[in-house]
Protein backbone atom coordinates (compact mmCIF):
# COMPACT_ATOMS: atom_id res chain seq x y z
CA UNK A 1 0.00 0.00 0.00
CA UNK A 2 2.60 2.55 1.00
CA UNK A 3 4.91 1.90 -2.23
CA UNK A 4 1.41 1.79 -4.59
CA UNK A 5 -0.13 5.27 -3.06
CA UNK A 6 3.75 6.79 -2.78
CA UNK A 7 4.75 6.07 -7.48
CA UNK A 8 0.46 6.63 -7.78
CA UNK A 9 0.87 10.47 -8.11
CA UNK A 10 3.93 9.69 -10.83
CA UNK A 11 2.21 7.01 -12.78
CA UNK A 12 -1.49 8.86 -12.81
CA UNK A 13 0.34 12.37 -14.30
CA UNK A 14 2.58 10.09 -16.75
CA UNK A 15 -0.30 8.75 -18.27
CA UNK A 16 -1.85 11.70 -18.23
CA UNK A 17 1.07 13.75 -20.03
CA UNK A 18 1.25 10.89 -22.77
CA UNK A 19 -2.24 10.50 -23.64
CA UNK A 20 -2.89 14.25 -23.83
CA UNK A 21 0.25 13.97 -26.34
CA UNK A 22 -0.63 10.97 -28.39
CA UNK A 23 -3.86 13.07 -29.59
CA UNK A 24 -2.43 16.45 -29.51
CA UNK A 25 0.28 14.89 -32.15
CA UNK A 26 -2.17 14.27 -34.61
CA UNK A 27 -3.03 18.55 -35.36
CA UNK A 28 -0.62 20.65 -36.72
CA UNK A 29 -0.18 24.08 -35.22
CA UNK A 30 -2.11 26.02 -37.19
CA UNK A 31 -0.04 29.62 -37.51
CA UNK A 32 2.23 31.56 -39.97
CA UNK A 33 5.29 33.10 -38.60
CA UNK A 34 6.43 35.63 -41.47
CA UNK A 35 6.72 33.89 -44.29
CA UNK A 36 6.84 30.49 -42.30
CA UNK A 37 4.02 27.91 -42.09
CA UNK A 38 4.19 26.45 -38.79
CA UNK A 39 1.88 23.38 -39.89
CA UNK A 40 5.06 22.16 -42.13
CA UNK A 41 7.07 21.32 -38.71
CA UNK A 42 5.42 21.56 -35.46
CA UNK A 43 2.43 19.64 -33.41
CA UNK A 44 0.73 20.58 -30.43
CA UNK A 45 2.36 17.20 -29.06
CA UNK A 46 5.53 18.94 -28.74
CA UNK A 47 4.48 21.08 -25.85
CA UNK A 48 3.30 18.61 -23.39
CA UNK A 49 5.09 15.29 -24.06
CA UNK A 50 8.56 16.47 -22.56
CA UNK A 51 6.50 16.67 -19.04
CA UNK A 52 6.95 13.13 -19.52
CA UNK A 53 10.59 13.49 -18.87
CA UNK A 54 10.25 15.51 -16.08
CA UNK A 55 8.30 12.90 -14.16
CA UNK A 56 10.63 9.76 -15.00
CA UNK A 57 13.50 12.26 -13.32
CA UNK A 58 11.38 13.56 -10.84
CA UNK A 59 10.65 10.08 -9.99
CA UNK A 60 14.28 8.30 -9.99
CA UNK A 61 15.46 10.98 -8.18
CA UNK A 62 12.88 9.99 -5.20
CA UNK A 63 12.73 6.49 -5.15
CA UNK A 64 15.85 5.22 -7.85
CA UNK A 65 15.81 3.74 -11.01
CA UNK A 66 13.75 0.45 -10.43
CA UNK A 67 10.75 2.48 -9.03
CA UNK A 68 11.11 5.32 -11.87
CA UNK A 69 11.11 1.71 -14.57
CA UNK A 70 7.85 0.96 -12.43
CA UNK A 71 6.42 4.45 -12.84
CA UNK A 72 7.33 4.47 -16.67
CA UNK A 73 5.98 0.96 -16.97
CA UNK A 74 2.68 1.82 -15.46
CA UNK A 75 2.46 5.14 -17.41
CA UNK A 76 3.23 3.42 -20.72
CA UNK A 77 0.27 1.07 -19.73
CA UNK A 78 -2.38 3.10 -19.40
CA UNK A 79 -1.63 5.49 -21.82
CA UNK A 80 -1.45 3.07 -24.60
CA UNK A 81 -4.81 1.25 -23.96
CA UNK A 82 -6.34 5.50 -23.43
CA UNK A 83 -4.42 6.67 -27.24
CA UNK A 84 -6.06 3.98 -28.55
CA UNK A 85 -9.55 5.11 -28.04
CA UNK A 86 -8.37 8.80 -28.15
CA UNK A 87 -6.16 8.87 -30.87
CA UNK A 88 -5.63 5.90 -33.95
CA UNK A 89 -4.39 2.36 -33.10
CA UNK A 90 -1.44 3.19 -35.63
CA UNK A 91 -0.50 6.70 -33.54
CA UNK A 92 -0.86 4.57 -30.09
CA UNK A 93 1.70 1.90 -31.51
CA UNK A 94 4.24 4.35 -32.52
CA UNK A 95 4.05 6.56 -28.98
CA UNK A 96 4.02 3.27 -27.17
CA UNK A 97 6.91 2.22 -29.19
CA UNK A 98 9.01 5.22 -28.60
CA UNK A 99 8.01 6.13 -25.26
CA UNK A 100 9.36 2.51 -23.89
CA UNK A 101 12.48 3.35 -25.25
CA UNK A 102 13.38 6.78 -24.99
CA UNK A 103 12.11 6.63 -21.46
CA UNK A 104 13.96 3.62 -20.44
CA UNK A 105 16.97 5.08 -21.48
CA UNK A 106 16.06 7.96 -19.83
CA UNK A 107 16.26 6.48 -16.52
CA UNK A 108 19.67 4.66 -17.21
CA UNK A 109 21.52 7.64 -18.52
CA UNK A 110 20.09 10.12 -15.42
CA UNK A 111 21.14 7.40 -12.90
CA UNK A 112 24.59 6.71 -13.81
CA UNK A 113 24.69 10.75 -13.93
CA UNK A 114 22.91 11.20 -10.41
CA UNK A 115 25.68 12.11 -8.12
CA UNK A 116 26.81 14.92 -10.92
CA UNK A 117 25.70 18.77 -10.94
CA UNK A 118 21.99 18.71 -9.99
CA UNK A 119 21.32 19.76 -13.43
CA UNK A 120 23.41 17.49 -15.92
CA UNK A 121 21.48 14.36 -15.43
CA UNK A 122 17.62 15.40 -16.12
CA UNK A 123 19.20 17.42 -18.96
CA UNK A 124 21.31 14.82 -20.96
CA UNK A 125 18.52 12.22 -19.87
CA UNK A 126 15.89 14.57 -21.44
CA UNK A 127 17.93 15.90 -24.66
CA UNK A 128 18.97 11.94 -25.85
CA UNK A 129 15.72 10.46 -24.90
CA UNK A 130 13.68 12.76 -26.95
CA UNK A 131 16.32 12.39 -29.70
CA UNK A 132 15.29 8.72 -29.50
CA UNK A 133 11.87 9.23 -29.35
CA UNK A 134 11.19 11.58 -31.83
CA UNK A 135 13.15 9.28 -34.52
CA UNK A 136 11.06 6.28 -33.09
CA UNK A 137 7.86 8.13 -32.64
CA UNK A 138 7.84 9.87 -36.40
CA UNK A 139 9.22 7.01 -38.50
CA UNK A 140 6.31 4.78 -37.44
CA UNK A 141 3.61 7.06 -37.07
CA UNK A 142 3.61 8.68 -40.24
CA UNK A 143 6.40 7.22 -42.65
CA UNK A 144 5.48 5.07 -45.56
CA UNK A 145 7.33 2.75 -44.87
CA UNK A 146 5.53 2.17 -41.43
CA UNK A 147 2.26 1.83 -43.35
CA UNK A 148 2.25 -1.81 -42.25
CA UNK A 149 1.17 -0.85 -38.44
CA UNK A 150 -2.12 0.98 -40.17
CA UNK A 151 -3.57 3.30 -42.51
CA UNK A 152 -1.10 6.57 -43.27
CA UNK A 153 -2.10 10.02 -43.55
CA UNK A 154 -2.16 11.81 -46.54
CA UNK A 155 -0.76 15.16 -45.54
CA UNK A 156 2.04 14.04 -43.17
CA UNK A 157 3.35 12.11 -46.72
CA UNK A 158 3.06 14.69 -48.50
CA UNK A 159 6.33 16.50 -49.72
CA UNK A 160 7.24 20.15 -48.73
CA UNK A 161 10.10 21.88 -48.25
CA UNK A 162 12.00 20.86 -45.43
CA UNK A 163 11.43 23.51 -42.61
CA UNK A 164 9.33 24.86 -44.69
CA UNK A 165 12.08 26.83 -45.60
CA UNK A 166 15.06 24.90 -47.47
CA UNK A 167 14.27 23.98 -51.13
CA UNK A 168 14.54 19.82 -50.35
CA UNK A 169 11.38 18.08 -51.06
CA UNK A 170 10.97 15.64 -48.61
CA UNK A 171 8.03 14.29 -46.73
CA UNK A 172 5.90 16.71 -44.68
CA UNK A 173 6.49 14.52 -41.25
CA UNK A 174 10.05 15.06 -41.44
CA UNK A 175 10.06 18.99 -40.93
CA UNK A 176 7.39 17.94 -37.72
CA UNK A 177 9.76 15.46 -36.38
CA UNK A 178 12.98 18.20 -36.45
CA UNK A 179 10.24 21.01 -35.41
CA UNK A 180 8.91 18.65 -32.48
CA UNK A 181 12.28 17.53 -32.00
CA UNK A 182 13.63 21.36 -31.13
CA UNK A 183 10.47 22.34 -29.18
CA UNK A 184 10.73 19.13 -26.81
CA UNK A 185 14.89 20.56 -26.38
CA UNK A 186 13.39 24.01 -25.54
CA UNK A 187 10.94 22.73 -23.22
CA UNK A 188 12.94 20.56 -21.70
CA UNK A 189 15.48 23.11 -20.60
CA UNK A 190 12.60 24.88 -19.61
CA UNK A 191 11.38 21.96 -17.34
CA UNK A 192 15.33 22.44 -15.28
CA UNK A 193 13.14 24.72 -13.65
CA UNK A 194 10.50 22.89 -11.98
CA UNK A 195 12.92 19.96 -11.16
CA UNK A 196 15.18 22.16 -9.53
CA UNK A 197 12.85 23.58 -7.58
CA UNK A 198 10.92 19.95 -6.36
CA UNK A 199 14.48 18.68 -5.92
CA UNK A 200 14.78 19.85 -2.58
CA UNK A 201 11.59 17.97 -0.86
CA UNK A 202 11.97 14.80 -3.76
CA UNK A 203 15.75 13.87 -2.49
CA UNK A 204 15.97 9.66 -2.67
CA UNK A 205 13.93 7.71 -0.70
CA UNK A 206 14.24 4.11 -0.89
CA UNK A 207 10.99 1.89 -0.41
CA UNK A 208 10.68 -1.34 1.25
Amino acid sequence: MRLTSSLLPFMAVMAAVVVASNYLVQFPVEATLGTLNLADLLTWGAFTYPVAFLVTDLANRRFGAPRARLVVLCGFLVAVALSVWLATPRIAVASGSAFLAAQLLDVSIFDRLRNRVWWLPPLTSTVIGSCLDTLIFFGLAFSAAANVIGPGDAFATETAPLLGLVALDLPRWVSWALGDLAVKLVVGVVMLAPYGALMPVLQRRVLS
